[in-house]
């Protein structure tokens, strides 16, 4: 029973916590940026705001329009019980599926954002699944090489196991096979998250990637899909912190003070990573569409090269 409820509080820390996430990730670019900017607790405004306001959907939109958003709510709720988020050891479910099986649930949620997109017919919305489709091309390739090099590293794909051996061996975690992994996820995550600066929330057609498949959503529908992308981002910062980064912090007992301090722990790691998206956000200038490739085959040399240490060292 407590292992149970130790898989509920997981999903519902990524769920409660992801947008406040969101939050202090505007508050600090606005703040870099010489602006006020929103507080940390706006997306939790706006959710309200969605979910009072009415539901408006195209005629030429067809049941994946309403089934998109409930795939992709879903899908962010699965993931947290695969992975390390509070306990570092297995809870019930968690070998239900392995880091590879996770990432499989996170792009079936981008398969069905892209279907929806594509679906009512707006303009934006194919050229914002184009553009996603071709970010995947380069970028699910490197993730695969990851999920290859940790399979090789650790001898296992359970992302408990990869936690165990980078918490119990201070060289392994040192290697550079690990360190080039850190790397490659690092720069894989400002994409995933779209921080990389090719993409925009500003509603502009040069800039509009992501933002343009969920343009004909609003209400309800757009709150979940707000949500669900929010927590696909605390999602890939969790794996990357708890899982190759900064594995310790987790609890080992289950017991309520170690799960409180393990909350407070993601939370700070959230918020390192969270301030490191910032940077790299508002320093860099804004690339050119056709620059995408550079970054992520960057990524994919990174994973090849940890690949080959892992093996030669």
């Amino acid at each position: 029973m407590v292992a149970v409820l130790l898989q509920i509080c997981q999903v519902l820390t990524i769920v409660g916590l992801s947008p406040l996430i969101h939050g202090f990730i505007v508050f600090a670019e606005e703040r870099v940026q010489g602006n006020r900017g929103p507080s940390v607790l706006q997306p939790y405004r706006d959710l309200w705001k969605f979910f009072h306001k009415e539901q408006v959907v195209p005629t030429s939109a067809s049941f994946l329009f309403w089934l998109a958003p409930i795939v992709s709510f879903v899908a962010m709720m699965i993931v947290p019980m695969l992975i390390p988020v509070l306990t570092n050891f297995p809870l019930p479910l968690s070998n239900i599926g392995d880091i590879l099986g996770g990432g499989l649930i996170l792009t079936l949620a981008a398969f069905f954002l892209s279907l929806a997109g594509l679906d009512a017919g707006h303009p934006y919305g194919g050229v914002g699944s184009s553009r996603e489709s071709i970010l995947a091309i380069l970028a699910e390739p490197s993730l695969i090489m990851i999920f290859i090099g940790i399979t090789l590293l650790a001898e296992s794909m359970l992302p408990f196991v990869v936690n165990h051996l980078l918490v119990g061996s201070f060289a392994t975690y040192l290697s550079p096979a690990h360190l080039f992994f850190v790397a490659a996820f690092l720069i894989l995550l400002t994409v995933e998250t779209e921080r990389l600066p090719i993409h925009s929330s500003i509603h502009y057609e040069v800039y509009m990637i992501g933002e343009a498949r969920i343009l004909e959503y609003s209400g309800p529908m757009l709150g979940l899909l707000r949500w669900s992308s929010w927590m696909k981002q605390a999602i890939l910062y969790t794996i990357f912190v708890n899982v190759l980064a900064i594995p310790w912090g987790l609890s080992s007992t289950g017991s309520l003070p170690s799960v409180v301090l393990s909350v407070i722990a993601l939370l700070g790691k959230w918020l390192i990573v969270a301030s490191v998206m910032v940077v790299v956000e508002t320093v860099q200038s804004r690339l050119r569409f056709f620059r995408y490739q550079e970054p992520l085959a960057l990524a994919l040399i990174l994973a090849v090269l940890a690949v080959v240490a892992r093996q030669v060292l």
